[in-house]
């Protein structure tokens, strides 16, 4: 299988110095941005990256919403769009989701999580306790997947949700599927399962090769995608890598207190991943190529590859061979490094694909 490679969305204002904190807390983060985000989509379709996440959340544009506004302005790029259980009910939902499939030709997936602030959590309505909001995942992915397959009136009665003779006339349109791809995102054994019973694939945050090994064998074992979720650094030579890393930092303004904000973010979190990753960020370097430096005032995802063009291709061929198919990537500034991404690292990933194909063939 082709891998494929993903980059997280321009939000509204966005710049090289913006932490997570920050961003949350500026008004231009929470508004569509479309001149800039359109030229940003349109630049991912030229150097070949498959699809943008467009996030969820209090401080950010309606992620459906925005997709739609920016698929009609463009050809190729896929939207991963980012939704949680809870907000709406899963009827709604999937008309949501089977319109933007009309809309954009099919050019669409769901990142399904179930959140990772109990505070933010209850500003929607939410009280449910972690474990729970995946058990109600559950069952609303069950009610979506019943519509998807379009056999006949919705029936169902859980926990959580009651269905009775549902119907919906607007199909998922797309030329390859009857149902979009489902991102199930998450570190617990809850997002494992949930992606084993009812999605096509469980996203991750990065971790090195070795400790990911036996994490993801039961979702590979049923024949269901591994992904994860990273940042990136690469440059012509690992001694410019790491010299991007110090200026990163030192463009940060301390008076943002950002450290602090992130630190008390994390402690009201209860996302398993989140929380286990800011343990892992501990230590700076998790191996010779996975920093940690930035996870303090980026936040989780920021885990990032470091290293020259070649080293950063050979670390990505290196989780593909435990089975890793996909990847949400970011960097700073975004753009920048999607373009360096796209002209130098991608064609020696693809290069080193066909090595890695050859060598499984072979096996």
């Amino acid at each position: 299988m082709k891998l494929r490679f993903h980059w997280r969305l321009l939000q509204g204002g966005e710049t090289r110095g913006v932490t997570r904190a920050t961003g949350a807390g500026q008004q231009a983060t929470g508004l569509p941005d479309l001149e800039n985000q359109i030229r940003f989509c349109r630049q991912a379709e030229e150097c070949g990256i498959t699809g943008l996440l467009t996030d969820v959340g209090a401080a950010k544009p309606d992620p459906i919403l925005l997709s739609a506004a920016l698929g009609l302005a463009t050809e190729r790029i896929e939207f991963i769009v980012a939704y949680r259980s809870g907000l709406i009910s899963p009827t709604t939902f999937v008309q949501q989701v089977n319109t933007l499939s009309a809309l954009l030709r099919g050019r669409l997936s769901l990142n399904i999580v179930a959140g990772h602030s109990p505070l933010e959590q209850r500003s929607y309505g939410d009280y449910l306790a972690h474990h729970e909001r995946y058990a109600r995942t559950e069952e609303f992915l069950a009610i979506c997947h019943a519509f998807w397959k379009n056999d006949g009136p919705v029936n169902f009665s859980g926990t959580y949700y009651r269905v009775e003779g549902g119907r919906l006339n607007t199909p998922f349109i797309s030329p390859h599927r009857s149902f979009p791809e489902l991102f199930i995102a998450g570190g617990s054994d809850y997002a494992r399962d949930l992606a084993i019973s009812q999605g096509t694939l469980w996203m991750r945050l990065a971790d090195t090769p070795e400790n990911l090994k036996a994490s993801i064998a039961p979702v590979l074992e049923v024949g269901k995608e591994v992904g994860l979720r990273m940042s990136v650094i690469a440059r012509a030579t690992r001694e410019e890598a790491l010299h991007a890393t110090h200026i990163l930092l030192e463009g940060l303004d301390p008076s943002f207190g950002d450290r602090e904000k992130e630190s008390g973010f994390m402690l009201k979190s209860d996302s398993v991943s989140i929380r286990e990753t800011y343990a892992l960020a501990e230590n700076e370097w998790l191996s010779q190529w996975l920093w940690t430096g930035a996870v303090r005032t980026h936040g989780a995802p920021a885990v990032a590859l470091v290293g020259s063009f070649d080293e950063v291709a050979q670390a990505l061929i290196d989780y593909a061979s435990l089975g890793v198919t996909q990847f949400i990537l970011s960097g700073w500034p975004k753009l920048d490094e999607m373009l360096l991404f796209g002209k130098e690292v991608l064609p020696r990933v693809r290069a080193l694909e066909v090595g890695l194909r050859l060598h499984t063939h072979c096996l």
